[in-house]
């Protein structure tokens, strides 16, 4: 299937590692030209080299803090300035944050601007030359919607659920699609950080329906056909892909 996207441009955070890397890669292969951000720069460089020698085009690498104060603007800038525009972005980067029920302010607006205030306010910049250009994807990987105990970054990934619905409804008459994925257990630095081979055995066996956790490339598919025209009528939606872990219906 072509899926369209030669020559569009794309800008992915969080793309040094697991989901965000496959994402960047699987574009690129595609025909985008694409910006990566993250705060590895080693590991987008390498990113870039694999891309290049699979003879995709080499990402632009934006080595940034999101959690700087400037820095939605600031990559912004960077990207406009090294691709003309940015016709796909993708809001992937993000980290959980379980909190104590005594947890400090400080600890819930860290949360809430890395998982929810840097990508509204990235989006923010980049809309107005995609409603310019009457043509534009918004892709924000999420989370769960059931949450186990207080935790910032699932607070902060509903805000964003909420957000891309409302969003979706005023830049539709635009050509611009809004939509979530929230990820199940896709293996990632951060899955295997937090869950030991004995948990994710059990989890695997007892609680997923396909009986293993998911591969970045897995997600990677469904972030790249929704970045694509092809995917021209599906916006404001909630898009799981847990290998059926989840068990709302909605």
């Amino acid at each position: 299937m072509d899926l369209q996207l030669r020559g569009k441009t794309a800008l992915v955070t969080g793309a040094s590692s697991g989901i965000g890397r496959a994402i960047a890669r699987l574009l690129a292969l595609e025909g985008t030209r694409v910006a990566v951000t993250g705060r590895r720069h080693d590991e987008l460089g390498a990113l870039a080299r694999e891309v290049t020698a699979a003879g995709g085009y080499p990402p632009v690498c934006i080595a940034q803090d999101f959690l700087e104060e400037r820095a939605a603007a600031q990559i912004a800038s960077q990207a406009l300035a090294a691709l003309g525009s940015v016709s796909v972005l993708v809001n992937n980067a993000g980290g959980s944050r379980p909190f104590r029920l005594d947890a400090q302010e400080d600890q819930w607006n860290e949360a809430l601007t890395l998982n929810f205030t840097r990508h509204r306010q990235l989006s923010s910049v980049l809309l107005p030359q995609m409603i310019e250009a009457g043509w534009g994807r918004v892709i924000n990987i999420t989370g769960k919607s059931e949450p186990e105990g207080i935790n910032g970054a699932f607070c902060a990934k509903a805000a964003m659920h909420a957000w891309a619905k409302g969003l979706s409804r005023e830049v539709g008459k635009h050509g611009i699609t809004v939509n979530c994925i929230p990820p199940g257990r896709i293996l990632s630095d951060q899955i295997l950080r937090n869950y030991t081979p004995k948990y994710r055995q059990w989890q695997s066996e007892h609680e997923i329906p396909v009986g293993r956790y998911g591969d970045p490339e897995e997600l990677a598919v469904l972030a790249v056909f929704l970045a694509s025209p092809l995917a021209a009528y599906i916006t404001g939606a909630v898009i799981p892909v847990d290998g059926g872990l989840r068990r709302y219906q909605f």
